[in-house]
């Protein structure tokens, strides 16, 4: 690994600060656009652009986080061990950020049917009572 004189250094902080605003500009005009604010109001059949558009903001989110952590916090220099000691735990948060929006998507799909099954009064429910132990009136008188 070389060392870099003080002067590469401040160059090299400053590209990367460059680069930084750049894409940060760059998804700010994605936003922009996805919303509507630029012109363009996408209609409510261009659900795909949105999409889009998210895929992209995701994308140079973690192209940044990805920068600033080989750069800034110097990664690029480690050992692969130590690296992937960062990226593991990183892939495994990403993991649980996916599985709870699913349970939480199951969840609110699932809400209205909750509800409509506590509005019902037990008069209005028809209980099998077969394999219970409750069994009708009748079965009582011999």
């Amino acid at each position: 690994m070389g060392h870099k004189s003080y002067e590469e250094s401040i160059k090299d902080v400053y590209k990367g600060l460059i680069l930084l605003g750049v894409v940060t500009l760059v998804e700010v005009a994605i936003s922009l656009f996805g919303k509507g604010h630029l012109g363009y109001k996408p209609g409510p059949d261009m659900q795909w652009l949105l999409a889009l558009v998210a895929i992209g903001l995701i994308v140079l989110s973690i192209y940044k986080a990805y920068f600033i952590i080989y750069e800034f916090m110097h990664m690029s220099s480690e050992a692969k061990g130590l690296r992937m000691t960062v990226l593991m735990p990183m892939l495994l948060l990403i993991w649980a950020i996916i599985a709870f929006f699913q349970e939480g998507n199951s969840w609110f799909e699932r809400r209205d049917l909750i509800k409509q099954k506590n509005e019902r009064s037990i008069k209005d429910k028809k209980v099998d009572v077969q394999g219970s132990l409750l069994q009708k009136e009748e079965t009582y008188q011999m």
